[in-house]
């Protein structure tokens, strides 16, 4: 990613995290220090497929103010958190210093954890709405490998790359309208709106992106050397992608409505790092 990419992304997402971290968002961070079992609803969902992680290292990849970071570490890894908004790994810091989480926070671009990160991993994680912000997913493979001991496995759940193409703001949708395929160019975006309630707006509006298909990333997980285990795709996502279109489930999942099932909304992948 060029530096203006980069230095517009960051100020968005600074600016987001300040938004995000609020007791009265839809991160409900409050939540989080009142009760110090409560898991994010990205992880609970995914529970069943991560087993346990007791005694496991861990390193979350573009975990923003952390509340996925600290569940990881409820669930009993000993997580660190990376990500590249100075004011996301704040937030974070300060979540975790209230409800008393032992979880570290590194402020660095995904693209540069290998540099700044001690050691290998048993588990990298990456959850929701983080792939898209990378310009360059062969080159975010090999930096996944090179993190994770032998045996070590990336654990993602995302946003499906058949998602990010369609528009939401088409009538009797789901309409595909933006690329499924990355060719190399960035999709800007002008939006004053964040993706979680706020009565605030965005000041920094302005974001690149790019999408990935599931084709381009497995095969740059393939490239890197790991072995794909698990692609499961789900109907639902953690957020209303599409308003009026979508009901709620639990564990603020949404899925269509009128439409349930014609695509995939979310999806989870496991791969694991050979043991040589």
């Amino acid at each position: 990613m060029d530096e203006h990419h980069a230095t517009t992304n960051k100020a968005n997402w600074d600016n987001r995290a300040v938004l995000h971290a609020k007791p009265d968002t839809g991160y409900k961070v409050q939540q989080f220090v009142d009760d110090t079992t409560r898991l994010s609803n990205v992880v609970e969902f995914d529970v069943p497929r991560l087993g346990d992680i007791v005694g496991q290292r861990a390193v979350h990849l573009q975990c923003h103010i952390g509340t996925d970071t600290l569940s990881l570490a409820r669930l009993g890894a000993k997580v660190c958190g990376l990500d590249f908004s100075s004011a996301s790994v704040a937030a974070a810091r300060s979540l975790v210093a209230q409800t008393g989480d032992d979880v570290a926070f590194v402020e660095a671009n995904v693209y540069d954890a290998r540099d700044v990160l001690n050691g290998h991993y048993d588990l990298v994680y990456t959850g929701i709405g983080a792939l898209c912000w990378l310009p360059d997913i062969a080159r975010w493979g090999v930096v996944v490998a090179s993190l994770l001991a032998p045996g070590g496995r990336l654990f993602i759940r995302e946003g499906h790359p058949i998602l990010w193409a369609a528009d939401e703001s088409i009538p009797d949708g789901p309409t595909l309208r933006f690329p499924y395929f990355n060719r190399g160019s960035e999709m800007e975006w002008d939006e004053a709106d964040t993706y979680v309630e706020s009565e605030e707006k965005l000041s920094a509006t302005k974001t690149f992106q790019w999408n990935h298909g599931l084709g381009e990333i497995i095969t740059a997980l393939l490239h890197a050397g790991m072995v794909l285990e698990v692609l499961e795709e789900h109907d639902s996502v953690p957020w209303e992608a599409m308003p009026g279109m979508m009901e709620r489930r639990e564990l603020e999942e949404w899925a269509l409505k009128e439409r349930s099932g014609c695509m995939p909304l979310s999806y989870t992948l496991i791969a694991r790092k050979p043991v040589r």
